[in-house]
This record gives C-alpha cells, sequence and structure tokens, in this order.
C-alpha cells in the first residue's frame, strides 16, 4: 500500500462513523474489455471486504448478445468470497457475499417482483392488502440495500436498484475502470464517512 493509500486508510480508521456493510459497483461491459479488468475487479473485492459484509456489481449492458460470455467469465473468476450471477432472465434472489448482475436492470427487476406478486394474488396465495415493502423486497433479485454505490467514468446514473439503492449514497468518480485503484476506493468510503446519511428524512 502506497503513502496516500495508508494516510487515507488512517483517517477511516480513525473517523468515528459507521463504515458501510454493502458496497455496490456500477461498471460497463465495455470496462470488462479492457485489459486487467477482472485482475482489477477481484482487487476491489478485497479492498471492499476490508470494511463491508457484501459487495454488489452491476454491468451495464449495451449489446445483450454479450451477456452469456461475460456470466461465464464473472462465474468463474477466482474471488474472495462465494459469488452469485444473475442476468436479465433470473428472477430467483442472489444471497452470497458477491452479488453481480449483468444487464438487470432496476426497471425489469422491479417489474418481474411485481409481476410474480399479482401471480400471487390471482392464484388466491395472497391477498393484495397484503402487499408491502417487505413483501416488494422478498421478490428482488438483488433484496439488500447498498450503503454507499460507486459509479466510476462520470456522473451518470444506471438503471440499477432503483428501488433498493434509494437512500443510498451515491458517490461518482470521473476515473475510469482501468484506471481505478484502491486509493480511488478509499476516497469513496472516506466521502461516504463524512456524509450524513439522513435516509430520506
Amino acid at each position: 500500500m502506497g503513502l496516500y493509500e495508508r494516510y487515507l486508510a488512517r483517517r477511516i480508521s480513525r473517523d468515528d462513523a459507521a463504515l458501510p456493510e454493502h458496497i455496490a459497483l456500477v461498471i460497463t461491459e465495455r470496462d470488462l474489455l479492457e485489459r486487467g479488468a477482472y485482475e482489477t475487479l477481484i482487487e476491489f473485492f478485497d479492498w471492499a471486504f476490508e470494511y463491508a459484509e457484501r459487495v454488489t456489481v452491476y454491468v451495464s449492458v449495451l449489446d445483450a448478445a454479450a451477456v452469456p460470455a461475460l456470466r461465464r467469465e464473472l462465474e468463474t473468476i477466482e474471488a474472495p468470497r462465494d459469488v452469485a450471477v444473475r442476468g436479465p432472465d433470473d428472477r430467483d434472489p442472489a444471497d452470497a457475499p458477491i452479488q453481480i448482475g449483468i444487464g438487470l436492470g432496476g426497471k425489469h427487476e422491479f417489474t418481474s417482483a411485481v409481476r410474480t406478486l399479482a401471480e400471487g394474488v390471482e392464484a388466491g396465495a395472497l391477498e393484495p392488502d397484503d402487499i408491502d415493502d417487505d413483501r416488494v423486497e422478498d421478490h428482488l433479485v438483488f433484496p439488500s440495500e447498498p450503503d454507499l454505490v460507486i459509479k466510476t467514468g462520470a456522473e451518470r446514473l444506471s438503471d440499477f436498484m432503483i428501488w433498493q439503492s434509494v437512500y443510498s449514497e451515491l458517490y461518482f468518480t470521473d476515473v475510469n475502470w482501468r484506471d481505478f485503484r484502491k486509493r480511488d476506493f478509499l476516497r469513496a468510503v472516506r466521502e461516504y464517512c463524512n456524509r450524513s446519511r439522513r435516509f430520506g428524512r
């Protein structure tokens, strides 16, 4: 670890603020085509688990045909914890320390959850009045709410976890994924610690 990284880590350790328990990262399919992209992702997991208990990665995909190949690559990476990968056709919840979504937009995820609940009502297994926030969250592919969402490459939000991230702290960096280093990650965590979370209040 370089001198500046040690300085940032020390500042974080001396802060009394709560650390993020769940960190989410938003990158693109083109980011993963860059040389060394998967190695950086594995390093990111190591950095994140120094602070967090869960990491979610969303890979924004423009070309749907690229999803199967990306999925095969991501399902076989040598990650430090168990990995659950989900794509656009998956509806079962992901439950692993590392969760990866490939091209699974938040609108699609929310629509699928509502459709499943509607099917339960139609089958007589669920009353409409029983549908609340918890019921919806139980049917999301990624039910856990991230504390910190890191978006690399510019200030553009993706269609990702639109339900779960409503109270998340968003951190945008101009640093592209190919240049993302531990110091950039530590800056995001430090910024998170310096913010006062209001949870919509």
